[in-house]
């Protein structure tokens, strides 16, 4: 696609200049997408992976490979219905470059986050009003507004801690971009007035891959371009433009692309993972909080109606502090609701990346569970919207620069140096690194109050039993360790005292004190070992 674009780019470059702009222009990207990589990735090898979605991603796609399953995924040798593959086979791919750990699971997601960032800037560099460069300036790095789009989104906070995170938000944001870009291409001639109409093929192939690779990556979330083309064929009152999508064929080239890990999945699964995936990790969170997250009374669900409204001041810093400017900028411009200016090309293409947005915002609004980084589709909307319309006002730059010379100052202060300090509050990470010596593979292991997934993924590295489930009551602690093997128990530092206050002289104890992030509270914990 970025080929095409390319492509199209150079149309009007003479032959002179045409070999120094392709050389240029594939610099500029080439740079763009190993910058992004590379500050992605920085501090991601000295964080452990974080309860409790992390450890079940990074686990699950071991199993994968334990299993050479890569239909049903599992964790903890039990089926895991909560998310499609797509994220699993990727984490799966890097466990072969470099090996199974916590770099390995995150690489993913920084690759997903330097590809939205090309995408952004490919798509970026065609918002051009009159006023703006020429094609060729935009191929060899003139135009601004890609630039400071791929910029704006890879340094939000949240891109900033998802492209760090091994979970599937960062795929499911590049198959939405990709999807909003072909969608905007599709209609590109009624949204700029450009008589030039884009007829690609690849425009509508696209859209609909995009769009199938996105289920693929989250669920149905990742359909919502669908809801943005049509609001925006509706808005433009032009329901002849609908032709061009060709839903009918779309559709099916979206289950073709889903059934072909679908139909295996729910096979072997006699349909669980349609009833427990769909009904459950997605009708079941729009209507009621799941793990905590959320409200599930009406009065504090009416609260919360405003939550996204609120933390996408902090999920969208620094950039979030030019909201109440774009959206100033965006009332004077507002030619949809205004008759004599409805023509003007600009309003046009507010109208199409604020609807995507905007949709993506009332989508989780309106359900229950709630997390900020939900929201994170829409960045790449909003960082295109607030580049545009900040390029297209001639508004000095200068704060754009410092809030990103600032960003990346404080991102890699936080990934260089304050990370390897915070790896000491993880408890599970800590125990690992104490006992690992004496770590055997034959070995069964259990735990008593603290049954987070951190537990799966470290301690299998090195043993290829499963941790028990559920998780031990205090009374059965003594029989499981009593039980023939070699084995060991996890439990809270002050039960362990009065369960063996004395040890067998051959058998090991170890103790780190840390937090619980996914509960929330302190956690101090044991790690009692039989060798034998």
């Amino acid at each position: 696609m970025l080929d095409a674009i390319l492509s199209a780019h150079l149309k009007s470059a003479t032959p002179i200049n045409r070999e120094h702009a392709t050389n240029v222009g594939v610099r500029n990207y080439a740079l763009l997408f190993f910058g992004c990589v590379l500050f992605h990735l920085a501090g991601t090898w000295s964080l452990p992976l974080i309860d409790r979605d992390e450890p079940r991603f990074a686990e699950a796609s071991r199993e994968m490979i334990e299993r050479s399953d890569y239909v049903v995924p599992y964790f903890n040798d039990r089926v895991r219905f909560d998310k499609p593959p797509l994220t699993y086979w990727f984490q799966v791919v890097s466990y072969r470059v470099f090996s199974e750990n916590d770099f390995a699971a995150r690489f993913p997601s920084a690759i997903a986050a330097a590809l939205t960032a090309l995408s952004i800037f490919a798509w970026g560099s065609r918002l051009r009003s009159p006023r703006r460069p020429s094609a060729l300036q935009a191929c060899t790095g003139g135009n601004r507004i890609g630039w400071w789009a791929a910029i704006i989104f890879t340094l939000s906070l949240q891109t900033f801690l998802h492209a760090k995170a091994a979970v599937a938000d960062m795929w499911l944001v590049l198959f939405v971009t990709l999807a909003h870009w072909s969608g905007y291409e599709l209609l590109r001639d009624c949204l700029t007035n450009d008589d030039k109409r884009s007829t690609f093929n690849w425009n509508w192939w696209m859209f609909y891959f995009a769009l199938g690779f996105a289920f693929l990556a989250k669920g149905p979330i990742g359909w919502t371009p669908l809801l943005t083309v049509t609001s925006t064929i509706i808005l433009l009152r032009e329901p002849q433009f609908a032709q061009r999508f060709k839903f009918g064929r779309g559709i099916v080239v979206i289950l073709a692309i889903v059934s072909i890990w679908g139909i295996p999945a729910l096979l072997r699964t006699n349909g669980e993972f349609f009833v427990v995936g769909i009904g459950r990790h997605v009708i079941g969170r729009s209507f009621g909080a799941m793990e905590g997250h959320g409200a599930n009374s009406l009065g504090a669900y009416l609260l919360l109606l405003p939550f996204y409204f609120v933390t996408v001041f902090a999920s969208f810093f620094p950039w979030s502090i030019k909201l109440p400017w774009l959206a100033k900028q965006l009332w004077r411009n507002r030619g949809a609701a205004v008759g004599a200016r409805s023509d003007r090309p600009g309003n046009k293409i507010d109208n199409y990346l604020l609807t995507g947005a905007s949709i993506i915002f009332f989508i989780f609004t309106l359900a229950k569970t709630k997390l900020p980084h939900y929201t994170l589709p829409a960045f790449p909307l909003l960082s295109l919207l607030l580049a545009w319309r900040w390029i297209d006002s001639e508004t000095p730059t200068r704060f754009l620069k410092k809030s990103a010379v600032a960003a990346v100052c404080v991102y890699f202060a936080l990934a260089l140096f304050v990370a390897p300090f915070a790896a000491q509050v993880f408890p599970a990470w800590q125990l690992f690194r104490q006992s690992r010596d004496y770590l055997r593979p034959e070995m069964q292991f259990a735990s008593v109050d603290y049954n987070e997934p951190s537990l799966v993924w470290y301690f299998r590295s090195r043993v290829r039993g499963w941790l028990q489930t559920p998780a031990l009551r205090p009374t059965n602690v003594q029989r499981f360790m009593e039980q023939t093997g070699p084995r060991f128990v996890i439990l809270p530092t002050e039960l362990a005292g009065k369960i063996y206050p004395v040890l067998p002289n051959d058998w090991k104890n170890f103790r780190a004190r840390g937090f619980n992030i996914a509960k929330g509270k302190q956690a101090d914990l044991t790690l009692i070992l039989k060798p034998e």
